[in-house]
């Protein structure tokens, strides 16, 4: 059985993970570490704790003891207020203390949109605007063109986990760019696989989410590169081909 884990920063929506797997179905185990959140904020120096050095080594370890075959760090904001050569020395550290192929939802991202051959992007963020801003910089040093960011100002990841579907429904279709090629959600403290095919059918574009992108890249990590066919959305449906990593050092 392939098995991936996930660092997953406090308590919101881990359930995201169980349900990915139920849809996905198959021979494939998602597992979840929860990392120490010492304050549940969407804040700069609340999150640069959260993605810590020390916070997740402790947790990588714990997957490293699991046997994992790819581990993520399930954490949009946790990673890219580092910037892009902080987040890549973040996975990094990761990886070592893993032992296993690593990355981190805001790579995942970006390798995701390569899959895809996406280079315009509207971004529906559940962050406050400052915060959201620094994941537009982070795509844009990507090489990703953001047609329109929208910021919905929550504060917390319990907020972002106890949301309504309607109301992440009416939020993502409402920011939608007309030119954008897809629609991304960078949180994963939203609940969100039972949403994106509803979302796609909707907007007629690729809708990505971080729970959606962690465990695809996740797989893709393990060596899961055949089109399966199954599981919520373009992305995870078409399986996951050789990307060139954008981990590599510049």
């Amino acid at each position: 059985m392939t098995r991936v884990g996930f660092l997953y920063p406090g308590f919101s929506a881990e359930d995201d993970y169980k349900a990915f797997a139920d849809l996905l179905g198959g021979d494939v185990e998602l597992s979840v570490v929860h990392t120490l959140m010492r304050e549940d904020a969407h804040r700069v120096d609340a999150l640069l704790d959260v993605g810590g050095d020390e916070v997740l080594d402790r947790g990588a370890r714990e997957l490293a003891a699991m046997e994992v075959d790819a581990a993520v760090w399930a954490c949009t904001s946790g990673s890219f207020v580092f910037g892009w050569e902080g987040a890549r020395r973040q996975i990094e550290g990761v990886r070592r203390a893993a032992g296993a192929p690593s990355s981190s939802t805001s790579f995942a991202f970006v390798h995701a949109l390569s899959q895809l051959g996406v280079s315009r992007v509207a971004i529906a963020a559940t962050y406050p605007d400052d915060v959201a801003q620094r994941f537009v910089e982070f795509l844009t040093e990507a090489g990703v063109t953001v047609l329109s960011m929208a910021s919905h100002g929550i504060a917390t990841a319990a907020e972002v986990g106890g949301l309504d579907p309607d109301d992440v429904l009416d939020f993502v279709i409402s920011n939608d760019h007309p030119r954008a090629e897809a629609v991304l959600v960078p949180d994963t403290a939203l609940h969100s696989a039972h949403l994106i095919d509803p979302l796609e059918a909707l907007l007629g574009k690729t809708v990505l989410t971080a729970n959606q992108v962690s465990v695809w890249e996740g797989l893709r990590l393990a060596g899961v590169t055949a089109g399966q066919g199954r599981g919520p959305g373009v992305l995870l449906r078409s399986g996951s081909a050789a990307v060139n990593s954008a981990l590599a050092s510049r």
